[in-house]
């Protein structure tokens, strides 16, 4: 701090220096020769002309200049309230009181503070003492409206508070409601509201409440433990894990808040590990870590809830259908509006060739969420799987898997071929029959040993269709005019092969 005596000194050696360089901002406290009235007048027309880091600067010089100087300290506490910073005025107020005791203007703005703050008692002493003082007509009629609120506040709060007791929380709050109108700033009142909307389920207002005093009330670890735990409850570890570690900033040895922190700190990582391997798409190895989770809070339904209809995810982009539906219709059984566990569901029962369950979950999906691509072009595909699987589906006449490589394809194609070779039948109603089979059997192994062809298949389309597959007449003609089109053509092998025909 450069002393009165040591600026003096530097500008009696540089006489050339600018008058206008303000001392203040080098830290020079003011003395008592007129410097502290200078300061009070340039403050006061920065404050009316809405600069209030300026003006508040002229006051803080004047305030250092003369510490008894009453004014300097009111108009400081001024600019504080424009600023909203209350907590800054309220000492300021006191010490104008302290300094003139009738001063009934700060008094008066103390008490309305006071007030807000829920001091109830302290709000109306200072109320009182305005009335004593012969305070001007618009005191008088100010304090009097206050000092009546306090007493009204003061029998809400009682009543609040018996209700509380009374487990009658709806009642409680409405009252708390009309307290915290007035008492904007009182700690206690809110966190009373805060636990009512707890009892009755209501925990987006308790969080609100719960924030505002963890910002009211300095060291407010019960808050952030309380916030951490709501959320918790809710669902949201990473809110969670948040706010306990507020708390344990204010006091890293808060028993609760360490042990709450290290299971959300547990369960958070598991989480968070579960999604990486899903996007990974290790999804064998995210069921298992999702598995864990339940393990790790098997109490609060939102993690189960939410665990469940990950694994539902991770079974059906996992290509693993028996395993995926009915962990889905856990999820839809307790939310049967989750559009994500539709969804997973709706692809399930396509790999399961459940086409008409698949296009029932999409069609439910899509009511809840209109504009999803992936719900329409899904619904899309499972309706022209379903239309597909009512005509023929190449999958279940060889009876492989959707899935099926060609070697399986082609062992189960020999095998059928082999079965319904048509010289195995006499009776000619049979070998009609057989005639027909054979065909399919053979159409199926053509298009699902060709790439371009099963897949054309896989989106719905038949590439032996001519109504189908544009161009497909081209394949449905190496079948037309009977069975005549399989001579020189032998299924178990290379060389001649010819049907025999009685």
């Amino acid at each position: 701090m450069v002393s009165a005596n040591h600026a003096y000194k530097i500008l009696k050696y540089v006489p050339y220096v600018l008058v206008l360089i303000d001392l203040r901002y080098e830290g020079v406290s003011c003395g008592r020769d007129g410097s502290v009235e200078s300061h009070l007048e340039m403050g006061k027309k920065l404050l009316a002309a809405g600069q209030l880091a300026d003006a508040l600067s002229h006051f803080h010089a004047a305030v250092d200049g003369d510490p008894k100087n009453y004014i300097a300290f009111y108009r400081r506490a001024t600019v504080y309230l424009a600023m909203g910073k209350s907590k800054s005025a309220l000492p300021d107020l006191s010490k104008v009181i302290e300094l003139k005791p009738d001063f009934t203007s700060a008094r008066l703005q103390r008490g309305n503070l006071l007030l807000k703050q829920g001091k109830l008692d302290e709000a109306e002493s200072d109320f009182k003492k305005v009335l004593k003082s012969s305070p001007s007509n618009k005191e008088e009629k100010e304090a009097h409206t206050q000092l009546a609120k306090s007493d009204e506040i003061q029998r809400l709060v009682a009543q609040a508070h018996s209700n509380f007791n009374n487990k009658d929380y709806v009642a409680a709050a409405t009252l708390l409601d009309t307290i915290i109108e007035t008492c904007v700033w009182d700690v206690t009142s809110r966190e009373l509201r805060a636990e009512c909307f707890i009892q009755i389920g209501e925990m987006g207002k308790a969080i609100s409440d719960l924030k505002a005093t963890s910002k009211l009330k300095s060291d407010n670890t019960r808050a952030f433990l309380e916030l951490s735990t709501i959320y918790y409850s809710l669902g949201d570890h990473e809110m969670s894990l948040n706010e306990v570690r507020e708390c344990l900033k204010l006091d890293p040895d808060h028993k609760q808040c360490y042990s709450h922190y290290k299971q959300v700190k547990k369960l958070n990582k598991q989480i968070q590990s579960a999604e990486q391997l899903i996007q990974e798409q290790r999804y064998e190895d995210a069921v298992s870590k999702y598995e864990a989770v339940m393990k790790t809070e098997p109490n609060v339904h939102q993690y189960t809830h939410h665990a469940k209809e990950r694994m539902c995810h991770a079974l059906a982009q996992g290509q693993q259908a028996d395993r995926a539906i009915p962990v889905c219709s856990q999820v839809l059984q307790s939310d049967p509006e989750n559009v994500n566990a539709l969804k997973d569901r709706a692809e399930a029962y396509i790999q399961d060739e459940q086409y008409e369950e698949a296009v029932q979950d999409f069609e439910a999906a899509g009511q809840h969420s209109e504009n999803d691509r992936q719900i329409k072009e899904g619904l899309e595909r499972a309706q022209r799987l379903l239309k597909q699987s009512q005509r023929r589906d190449y999958y279940k006449i060889l009876g492989v898997k959707r899935n099926a490589q060609k070697k399986e394809i082609i062992k189960a194609y020999r095998k059928l071929a082999q079965q319904w070779h048509p010289d195995n039948f006499q009776d000619p109603d049979d070998k009609k029959k057989a005639e027909k089979k054979f065909i399919d059997i053979a159409q199926a192994k053509e298009v699902l040993t060709d790439p371009e062809m099963r897949t054309k298949f896989d989106h719905g389309e038949d590439p032996m269709d001519p109504e189908s597959q544009q161009g497909g007449h081209h394949h449905q003609q190496h079948f037309h005019g009977g069975f005549h089109g399989f001579q020189g053509f032998n299924p178990f092998g290379s060389g001649p092969f010819n049907f025999k025909f009685n």
